[in-house]
């Protein structure tokens, strides 16, 4: 009787500490929400730069509380900021101008260009031009309700998300230089607790979150790169205008699979609309090559190579990543579903090892 009564005594602080230890948990995830994105942030830029901070702790042991991780952080910082300050000027320059051409249009008009007799409804489209574009009033008209819906209302908006993004950016930076400081400590910490919630699955589950990182951030990151150097230098030689800023954003645009189409499709309307139809074309043809190449070959080499994953998972995990949770969901998606997958084929695993356990309804 004194045993069931200490049993039960036992279980029922189990079930409190528990209890208060989800209340607990949810209610310092809700606390710390702002703050979550800068936190993976800096977790899946410590993973990626890991094996070179590595090397660099074994040559100056020295350094591992203070001057590494402040070094390594403001390369970061270097690495993010540098292209960032490019696109700003040149930004900054594109947009003079675009300032005088529109001070141009709306003094003297547009004049119809010669590729608008090219088009398909070249009259419907010429007659349009000339009813809405020619005359300085109908550009400035025309102006104005692109101002009034498109920018109205914007500039605070703009404000607030550049702002927002600032503060997650220098967090980003502040967490990153202690996860590299106590990088020991947390890498056993996480360990012991990977272990006890997984058993022999925890260190797998650790590697496997690890090569998943730094694979999607090859496949994406690097040769999102690579697609918009190589397109940048087509720009050139094509005469696109501001051929380096809009490489720049075809390398960003790259980071998505498919996502460079968008800029290379940009490039051709520029070349169409100085009369080059031909390099136009051939800009078009180019970036089907290029994104081809990248999407069907090197990407699901680099990402499924290392997450063990077919890429259709990894493409899902990548597009549900970045519609849930923007440009940080191109690495956590991939991420999570290798993690998933992994969970998955060890509990089938279990099921073989154990047939007379049955496997749920459907399975």
């Amino acid at each position: 009787m004194v045993e069931d009564h200490t049993h039960s005594h036992a279980r029922a602080h189990r079930i409190a500490k528990a209890s208060l230890g989800i209340v607990l948990v949810l209610f310092g995830i809700w606390l710390s929400a702002t703050f979550i994105p800068a936190l993976l942030w800096a977790v899946i830029i410590a993973i990626a730069i890991d094996p070179l901070y590595a090397r660099a702790e074994t040559r100056w042991p020295g350094g591992r509380k203070i001057w590494l991780p402040t070094l390594a952080t403001l390369l970061i910082a270097l690495l993010v900021l540098a292209p960032l300050t490019i696109g700003v000027v040149e930004a900054a320059r594109e947009a003079r101008t675009v300032l005088h051409w529109l001070a141009d249009a709306r003094a003297n008009g547009l004049a119809e260009p010669d590729w608008v007799r090219q088009l398909p409804f070249a009259n419907e489209i010429s007659g349009w031009w000339q009813d809405n574009l020619a005359t300085p009033e109908g550009t400035a008209l025309q102006w104005d309700r692109v101002r009034g819906s498109v920018l109205g209302g914007s500039s605070e908006l703009v404000g607030r998300n550049l702002l927002h993004r600032s503060v997650v950016f220098a967090f980003t930076l502040i967490a990153l230089f202690f996860l590299l400081r106590e990088r020991d400590g947390f890498v056993d910490q996480l360990q012991t607790a990977g272990k006890r919630l997984f058993g022999s699955s925890g260190d797998r589950l650790g590697a496997q979150l690890i090569r998943s990182v730094r694979g999607t951030i090859d496949g994406l990151v690097l040769v999102g790169i690579g697609e918009g150097a190589v397109m940048a230098v087509f720009y050139v030689i094509a005469g696109v205008p501001h051929p380096l800023l809009l490489g720049l954003l075809t390398a960003v645009a790259a980071m998505i699979p498919f996502g460079a189409a968008v800029l290379f499709g940009v490039a051709a309307l520029m070349l169409f609309g100085q009369g080059a139809v031909g390099w136009a074309i051939a800009i078009i043809i180019i970036g089907l090559v290029v994104v081809g190449i990248a999407d069907h070959f090197v990407r699901p080499f680099l990402i499924g190579g290392s997450t063990r994953l077919p890429f259709l998972w990894v493409l899902i995990g990548i597009l549900g990543g970045v519609e849930s949770l923007g440009l940080l969901g191109l690495f956590v998606g991939p991420a999570t579903m290798a993690m998933l997958i992994l969970l998955w084929r060890d509990y089938i695993a279990g099921a073989e090892k154990n047939p007379t356990r049955p496997l749920p309804a459907g399975d």
